[in-house]
């Protein structure tokens, strides 16, 4: 199995294995970087210390890894390994070779992952005196090695002295460079494994296809009857970009603080920042470029009103990542919430009165849908023979009153656009007010039928992208359209 997965490039040939395997752990064994772990973890458990994170660098990189062993402790059985590289580990335990975990991360989280996973024989890590890093390792593994034959696994440029000293240099990673700086001096085996980042998977980080709910910023526009207005539609479209902008802001800083429940999620657990497919580092990263370009943006091209409630939207969407999410209700009202404001924005940015009617009726509408997607993540627990999520505040027990809440509050939706249609102010905008009657129907069948496909577990994720793949809910979309057209031509 392992020659299957490894490639073998030498100089000098190794004619037996070396007695002892250092193995590194950071982007080696660990397809992540403990310490940008720990971040999205003190991110999570508490974001105030995490503006300390300056003041403590400045004290030295081991004593600032001291200070993260202090605030977090790292759970193994969460984290992503290369299956390679245990592979490589199990078969060097079962050959009688000494097997070291030697990583420049803090010793207390090195030995952690060494009693989690076994198969090792000691751990070299740092402490508060001593970054175990470069030519300190070296030193620490020469010690050790007495004179003894050595492989060390590794995956940069700060592995080459200790490769070099190596009877055998295991690279992870293919690199022209590192490649280059070892050809001649020692044997060399390579692991193929893919590299972390790369453009797609940074964009798919940004989950462009949950900015189609933007599109909640034109409503108000279309609704009154402005939609040929170009400077109204010019500075709606600026706030659907800053939007855009802000939303991905909101997903990145979500998928940092739920990388431990991600990865053990049978869904969630590809997403980029779960998998491993881009590093935390670089999702700290995408984070700050991307409130740095909306702040840019918005100086640029956005009035300070429209800068203002997009702030707003941005200290919510933190507000719920940070704290909301793990309230009982209170995280489906806020979702709710947060697609009103989207409408509310577009009000702002087009400069157009948003009707209350329709305030209530997104509201209603919006918190059935929020109500959905969790009783649909309940039906999926307990098919994972689980019965409470630990980063909601909802037991499985609690399935049945969900289901009555989203049920009610979707028929309310329905009510609200039948109160709306019958009002008398809809004649000043609809000439034959009548035809918007198809639209009620029409809803009463798409929100009941997406409550159907949830009671039978066929309501994947989120609803509101569930609609945007939907043929059904296209052709109920297209119907509702017609109606208000229709119902608007003189």
């Amino acid at each position: 199995m392992l020659e299957n997965q490894t490639e073998s490039v030498t100089r000098p040939r190794v004619k037996e294995e070396p007695r002892w395997l250092f193995v590194d752990l950071d982007g080696t064994l660990l397809n992540s970087d403990l310490l940008w772990e720990a971040m999205a973890e003190l991110l999570r458990s508490s974001p105030i210390r995490l503006l300390l994170v300056p003041f403590w660098l400045l004290s030295g990189r081991a004593s600032f890894k001291q200070r993260m062993t202090e605030c977090v402790q790292i759970s193994p059985e969460s984290l992503p390994f290369r299956e390679s590289v245990l592979e490589r580990i199990k078969l060097a335990h079962l050959q009688g070779r000494s097997v070291i975990l030697a990583s420049a991360s803090p010793y207390v989280w090195v030995r952690a992952i060494s009693d989690y996973l076994g198969h090792f024989d000691g751990v070299l890590g740092s402490d508060e005196d001593l970054n175990l890093k470069g030519e300190r390792k070296l030193a620490a593994i020469r010690e050790l090695v007495a004179g003894e034959s050595f492989e060390y696994v590794g995956d940069c440029e700060a592995d080459v002295p200790i490769w070099k000293a190596a009877d055998l240099a295991t690279l992870v990673h293919s690199d022209s460079k590192l490649m280059s700086s070892l050809s001649g001096s020692t044997a060399v085996h390579l692991l193929e494994e893919p590299r972390p980042g790369g453009a797609a998977q940074l964009l798919r980080a940004l989950r462009p296809h949950q900015w189609a709910k933007n599109v909640l910023v034109f409503a108000p526009l279309l609704l009154a009857h402005e939609v040929f207005d170009a400077p109204r539609v010019l500075s709606t479209v600026l706030a659907f970009i800053a939007f855009c902008c802000v939303a991905s802001v909101g997903y990145v800083l979500n998928d940092l603080m739920d990388l431990k429940s991600d990865r053990q999620h049978p869904d969630k657990r590809t997403r980029p920042l779960a998998s491993g497919s881009i590093s935390v580092a670089s999702g700290f990263t995408l984070w700050m470029l991307g409130c740095v370009f909306f702040l840019v943006f918005s100086v640029l091209f956005l009035d300070l009103a429209t800068t203002a409630m997009l702030m707003v939207y941005l200290g919510l969407t933190m507000s719920y990542s940070l704290y909301f999410k793990k309230l009982l209700l209170l995280d489906a009202l806020l979702l709710a919430g947060l697609y009103g404001h989207r409408i509310l924005t577009g009000g702002v940015a087009g400069d157009v009165t948003v009707s209350p009617w329709l305030l209530v009726f997104s509201g209603f509408l919006f918190l059935s849908l929020a109500l959905v997607k969790r009783y649909s993540e309940l039906r999926l627990l307990s098919q994972m023979g689980e019965f409470e999520d630990d980063r909601r505040a909802y037991r499985y027990e609690d399935i049945s009153a969900v289901e009555i809440l989203g049920v009610g509050c979707g028929l309310l939706s329905v009510l609200v656009l039948c109160l709306y249609v019958s009002s008398d102010g809809v004649a000043a905008l609809y000439p034959t007010p009548v035809l918007l009657w198809f639209m009620v129907p029409v809803m009463f069948f798409w929100i009941s039928r997406i409550w159907m496909l949830a009671q039978r577990g066929d309501l994947p994720g989120d609803p509101v992208l569930f609609a945007i793949r939907d043929r059904s809910s296209y052709v109920c979309g297209v119907i509702m359209l017609l109606s208000a057209f229709m119902a608007s031509l003189h």
